[in-house]
C-alpha cells in the first residue's frame, strides 16, 4: 500500500515549501511537486508538516546496566515516535563508558537494537567520579563527545585538563554544571513552592556558578564547550555575555523548563528532575534565550525510571522525567501556536543547530506531523518504558504520522 500526501508543508531549509509526499509503510518514496501515483491512498491536508529528522543531544537510554528502566530498543522506538532520527546517549551506565572496552558494550547493543542513529558519549572521568580523566584519547574515535552528565566536574584543575585534552582531540566537552557544595540536600527549586511546602531547595547558584567557572576555562583552552539543560536566568545571561565575547560555547534547555515553573509543582515524583523547575522569572528568561539565539537547542534529557523509583514523592523519587514522545507537541502547542516562536525557529532548535554544532549527519531522515490533531498525554501509550512526565493529562496538538531514517520508515501512525 502506498500513501500520497498532497500539498504537505515541507520545512527542509529556512522557509516552508508546499510539496507532495509519497510513502509506504516501509519507505519514503518521493518528496516533490505534483506527484501522481495510481492506487495510492491520498491525503489532502493543509495541516501536515514534514521536517528533517529531529536530533536530541541529551538522552538516557539506560543500557547497559539499567535495562529495567529503558533499553536501547525501547528508547529509540520512543524517539522515532517523537520524530527523532538521531539521539546522543549519556554515559551514566554500568559499566561507565570510560574505556574503549566499556564503550564497545554499548556500541554492540546499538548496532543490533537501535532503530535510529545513536551517538554515545564517553565519560570525562573514570567512573564519573571526578577524580581522574578517562582514556579520552582512546575513546575519541568512537565517542560522540565527553560528558559526566548527572554530575558536575568539581575540580577546576581536572576540568582544565579535560578541556585541553578534548581540544587536542577535536572533541567537545558537554557539561552538567552543578556545584555540589551548594546543593545542601535540595531536590526542588529553592523558591516559593519549597518554602510553602517545607521542601529543601536547590539554589540557582549551584548551576550558574559552575558555568561561570567553565566559561573562564573555555576562554583559556579554546575547547568546544556545551552546557546541558540550563534552567536559571543567570545561566542565560552568562552564556549570552560569553557568546558576545566570542567564547566557543553553546547550550541547551528542555521543553519542561520553557513551559512550566515551580508554580506548577505537585507532590508527585513526575515533577522531579535535575535541574529542577525554577521560577516564572527563570522560565521567561529561558524563552528570551531561545528567541534571541542565546540558547542553541532544545534537548529532552529523556531520563526514564521504573514506576517504583518515581512513586516516592518529590523528596524521595529519583531525578528525571521522560520527554522524547512529547517534546514536539509540547513545543508546538505552547510556543508556536501561541506565537512565541515560529515553526522555522522550532526546527532550528530541534534539528539544525544540534546537527551543525556536533556534526551530526542528516541523510534522508524525515518526520511528518498532522498539526491539528489534538490529544491528551497518556503515559500508558508511550513506547518508552518510562512513564513519568509532568505533561500527563495535558491537551496538546500534533500527531506524528511517520519517521524515516535513511528513507526507511521506522515509525508509522497513519
Amino acid at each position: 500500500m502506498k500513501y500520497l500526501i498532497k500539498n504537505a508543508k515541507t520545512l527542509f531549509g529556512s522557509s516552508v515549501v508546499t510539496q507532495d509526499v509519497l510513502f509506504s509503510k516501509e519507505a519514503v518514496i518521493d518528496i516533490s511537486k505534483d506527484i501522481i501515483c495510481d492506487g495510492a491512498v491520498v491525503f489532502s491536508s493543509d495541516d501536515i508538516f514534514v521536517f528533517p529528522g529531529f536530533a536530541d543531544v541529551h538522552v538516557h537510554l539506560r543500557q547497559p546496566g539499567f535495562s529495567y528502566k529503558e533499553t536501547i530498543k525501547s528508547g529509540t522506538l520512543a524517539a522515532a515516535g517523537g520524530g527523532y532520527t538521531a539521539v546522543c546517549s549519556m554515559p551514566n551506565l554500568n559499566p561507565v563508558p570510560d574505556s574503549v572496552e566499556n564503550l564497545q558494550q554499548q556500541l554492540d547493543i546499538i548496532e543490533t537494537d537501535a532503530v535510529i542513529h545513536v551517538y554515545p558519549y564517553a565519560s570525562i572521568t573514570v567512573g564519573q567520579k571526578g577524580e581522574k580523566l578517562s582514556d579520552l584519547e582512546g575513546l575519541s574515535e568512537k565517542a560522540f563527545a565527553f560528558s559526566d552528565d548527572g554530575r558536575g566536574v568539581q575540580s577546576e584543575e581536572l576540568m582544565r585538563e579535560a578541556m585541553l585534552k578534548a581540544k587536542s582531540l577535536g572533541k567537545a566537552i558537554v557539561a552538567h554544571c552543578e556545584v555540589n557544595e551548594l546543593l545542601f540536600g535540595g531536590y526542588i527549586h529553592d523558591g516559593e513552592y519549597a518554602k510553602a511546602h517545607g521542601h529543601k531547595g536547590i539554589c540557582s547558584e549551584s548551576e550558574w556558578k559552575q558555568i561561570e567557572r567553565d566559561i573562564e576555562l573555555v576562554k583559556e583552552t579554546g575547547v568546544a564547550y556545551h552546557v546541558c539543560h540550563i534552567s536559571a536566568k543567570e545561566s542565560v545571561e552568562l552564556i549570552r555575555k560569553a557568546k558576545a565575547e566570542g567564547v566557543n560555547i553553546t547550550c541547551e534547555t528542555g521543553p519542561h523548563y520553557l513551559v512550566m515553573d515551580d508554580s506548577d509543582l505537585q507532590e508527585d515524583g513526575k515533577f522531579k528532575m535535575n535541574p529542577p523547575l525554577r521560577s516564572k522569572e527563570d522560565r521567561l528568561a529561558l524563552i528570551e534565550g531561545i528567541k534571541d539565539g542565546t540558547i542553541d537547542m532544545i534537548a529532552t534529557d529523556h531520563a526514564p525510571h521504573s514506576a517504583e523509583e518515581k512513586s516516592k514523592g518529590l523528596e524521595k523519587s529519583a531525578f528525571g522525567i521522560v520527554g522524547l514522545e512529547t517534546a514536539f507537541p509540547v513545543l508546538y502547542t505552547k510556543l508556536v501556536k501561541t506565537g512565541i516562536i515560529t515553526m522555522e525557529r522550532l526546527k532550528e532548535l530541534l534539528c539544525d543547530n544540534a546537527r551543525k554544532r556536533f556534526n551530526i549527519p542528516l541523510g534522508k531522515d524525515y518526520t511528518a506531523w498532522k498539526l491539528n490533531e489534538e490529544f491528551v498525554v497518556d503515559p500508558e501509550k508511550f513506547l518508552s518504558m518510562g512513564k513519568a512526565t509532568p505533561f500527563e493529562g495535558m491537551k496538546l496538538f500534533g500527531k506524528c504520522i511517520f519517521t524515516a531514517v535513511d528513507g526507511k520508515i521506522v515509525y508509522s501512525n497513519i
